[in-house]
C-alpha cells in the first residue's frame, strides 16, 4: 500500500509540502499578531507617515507605526517600508553583524518560542522571500529585486 501512495504522489506531481496547512493571515498571523504586537501597533498607533513625522514623540510613547490590518501589515513587507517586518522580526541569523531586530525579542517569552513564531512568520511571507533589502539600495545592501518580491506570499 505504501508503495501505491508513494507511486501516486510520484506520478501525480504532488509533494509534502503542498500537504501542509497553508499559514494565513486570518487563522495564524493575525492572532498571533495581536498577542505580540497590537499593543503598539494597533488602532491607536498613527499610520506610517505621521509615525515618520513624530517618531521620536511616539517612540517615547511605546507606539511604533500602525499595523493593525492586513493592508496595513503587509505595507511593511511589500512597499512602502519595503522588509520592514523581515530586518525587525528577524533573529540576526541573516545578518553580516548576527544582531536581531529590535523587535525580534517580543516574539516570545523565550529563545524557543521566539523561534517558533519567527518561523510562523517566516513560512506566511513565503519560501526564500524573507529578505531584508529595502525599496532602495541603502549602503552595502542592494534594493530588493523583482525576484525577490514575485515570492512574498503573504495569503489572506
Amino acid at each position: 500500500m505504501l508503495r501505491f501512495a508513494l507511486a501516486l504522489l510520484l506520478v501525480t506531481g504532488v509533494s509534502a509540502p503542498s500537504w501542509a496547512q497553508d499559514i494565513t493571515y486570518r487563522k495564524h498571523i493575525r492572532p498571533l499578531w495581536t498577542q505580540k504586537c497590537a499593543a503598539c501597533h494597533g488602532v491607536d498607533a498613527p499610520y506610517l507617515g505621521e509615525f515618520m513625522e513624530n517618531q521620536k514623540k511616539f517612540e517615547a510613547a511605546l507606539k511604533g507605526p500602525r499595523m493593525d490590518s492586513y493592508a496595513d501589515l503587509i505595507a511593511f513587507i511589500g512597499w512602502p517600508d519595503t522588509g520592514a517586518i523581515m530586518r525587525r522580526l528577524d533573529d540576526g541569523k541573516n545578518t553580516a553583524e548576527r544582531k536581531p531586530g529590535n523587535m525580534y525579542q517580543y516574539l516570545g517569552a523565550t529563545d524557543t518560542e521566539r523561534q517558533k513564531n519567527l518561523a510562523l512568520f517566516k513560512e506566511w511571507v513565503g519560501k526564500d522571500a524573507w529578505k531584508l533589502n529595502r525599496w532602495e539600495a541603502r549602503g552595502k545592501v542592494p534594493a530588493i529585486t523583482k525576484a525577490d518580491l514575485d515570492r512574498i506570499q503573504v495569503k489572506y
